[in-house]
């Protein structure tokens, strides 16, 4: 048995296809670790979500901010972008089983055995990994419970920026998931940047400073494996092991194998068009 991350899929499920036939993945057996961004920019969102689902346990998948956002759409009537890939999934003729699946996944996914945590974007460096669970259950339940329509309603937005648990309400779940699925860089005071997508090298000067290098309240013997950035260079930064490797964008494909001492890294180039 193997257990893989896989970075974020955005739709290139034929990418995902040909990544899978490099690690020789055998589904009677092995384990995939989905980082969240299943969908929207690639082609092939339909597929994507069809397939990962028919995994059934074998999958472990954490949300992603596309995937609330096609969540979002189908539940609240929040606006399709121009740049969104979505409309075979919210035509499909089984929409609502896919949507009902994605809906009860998770944000963060914990492994005690591998000590090994599997979030979208990162854990906020206030949080250990208790609160960290905590927090994202609290998001969770208002997903499958009979709210979520008005959560969707409530989750778009950069504010509040700044972590209390002193927040409550909507402020308070919408500043949790963001954390959790948008998460980049933080300013000198706290606050979160909710615009700055690039690679932290060129932004040394500016006071920002990325997630993990704050990140210390976690137990140090924890790996966390996070998706998200693109920009970011594949590799392990510490115990954070970063994986979005921009697959949507014509980069690569990644797969982490993160069952043995020494995680091994597994990837494929990507065509631009994502086919």
């Amino acid at each position: 048995m193997a257990v893989y991350a896989i970075g974020d899929v955005q739709g290139c499920f034929s990418c995902l296809s040909r990544l899978l036939e490099k690690i020789k993945f055998d589904d009677s057996v092995d384990n995939l670790w989905f980082c969240g961004d299943l969908v929207n920019r690639g082609p092939e969102s339909l597929a994507t979500l069809r397939f990962i689902r028919s995994l059934g346990d074998r999958a472990s998948v954490v949300l992603g901010n596309h995937d609330l956002h096609l969540l979002a759409i189908y539940h609240s009537g929040q606006p399709v972008k121009s740049s969104d890939t979505l409309h075979a999934v919210l035509n499909s003729s089984d929409c609502d089983e896919l949507m009902t699946w994605l809906q009860s996944r998770p944000l963060i996914h914990y492994d005690s055995k591998l000590e090994a945590v599997l979030v979208h974007a990162g854990i906020h460096p206030q949080w250990s990994l208790e609160q960290a669970l905590k927090y994202a259950g609290e998001v969770e339940r208002v997903l499958i419970g009979g709210n979520s329509r008005e959560f969707f309603n409530h989750m778009y937005g950069d504010q509040p920026d700044l972590w209390s648990e002193e927040l409550a309400g909507y402020d308070r779940l919408r500043c949790i998931t963001n954390i959790l699925t948008r998460m980049r860089f933080f300013w000198p005071d706290g606050r979160l940047d909710m615009d700055v997508k690039g690679d932290p090298e060129d932004h040394r000067n500016t006071g920002l400073t990325p997630w993990y290098e704050l990140n210390k309240r976690v137990n140090d013997s924890a790996s966390i494996v996070f998706g998200h950035w693109s920009t970011l260079k594949v590799g392990a930064y510490g115990r954070h092991f970063a994986i979005d490797g921009g697959c949507v964008w014509g980069g690569r494909f990644v797969a982490l194998k993160i069952d043995e001492n020494e995680p091994k890294w597994i990837s494929i180039n990507c065509p631009a068009d994502c086919s």
